[in-house]
């Protein structure tokens, strides 16, 4: 995973509502068990045609949209199933960060391990963010805090520990590891056996 300390981005809107993560990841898709490549599937169905040929109405294949790393969505993103290839395919694709007024919590807890940073704020924050679809944001992991286009700032809850792994660029196995050698010691040095 990449550090993740602040991000300055304009931002892509997304207005449905209860997306689920087989609209962001159909499926069909999730034959992998690497993240690589699952971002040119990330909303496969609304993005492209049976051909294969872009919707040119969907938001990800209009012009400019291609380096944007903040996807702002309607209410009760990430409903669904619980497949951890939908934050795979939203990070392959770019984004480091999604912003909603209800995120599933499965998909957050997800998101949190895949280095994808999910924000809930209230849905006159959404709404004043979605009113602006091509600003841009500023949010910084240490603080919580997001800066809106209007400079106001917006505090967001997370965990330290997620905030930490986010930060460092790390997992939860990536943690442990860091630890490693207390690990060992501490296997070499006791006296008894599970």
């Amino acid at each position: 995973m990449k550090r993740l300390e602040k991000i300055n981005s304009k931002i892509l809107v997304l207005p449905n509502k209860d997306v689920d993560t087989d609209q962001i990841i159909p499926a069909r898709f999730l034959t992998t068990t690497s993240k690589d490549g699952l971002g040119k599937h990330l909303f496969h169905d609304w993005r492209y045609e049976e051909n294969g040929d872009n919707k040119p109405d969907f938001v990800l294949n209009k012009h400019g949209n291609k380096k944007i790393e903040i996807l702002v969505a309607g209410n009760n993103f990430g409903c669904g199933s619980s497949r951890e290839h939908a934050p795979w395919a939203l990070t392959d694709y770019g984004f480091r960060a999604v912003i909603s007024s209800k995120i599933a919590d499965i998909f957050k807890s997800n998101a949190l391990k895949n280095g994808l940073l999910p924000i809930v704020v209230s849905e006159k924050i959404l709404n004043t963010i979605m009113d602006k679809p091509d600003s841009e944001l500023s949010i910084c992991v240490q603080s919580s805090k997001i800066t809106l286009p209007n400079n106001d700032i917006v505090e967001y809850e997370i965990d330290e520990f997620s905030k930490f792994c986010l930060i460092e660029g790390i997992d939860q196995l990536g943690f442990i590891q860091r630890n490693n050698s207390s690990i060992v010691e501490f296997e070499e040095k006791r006296n008894w056996t599970p």
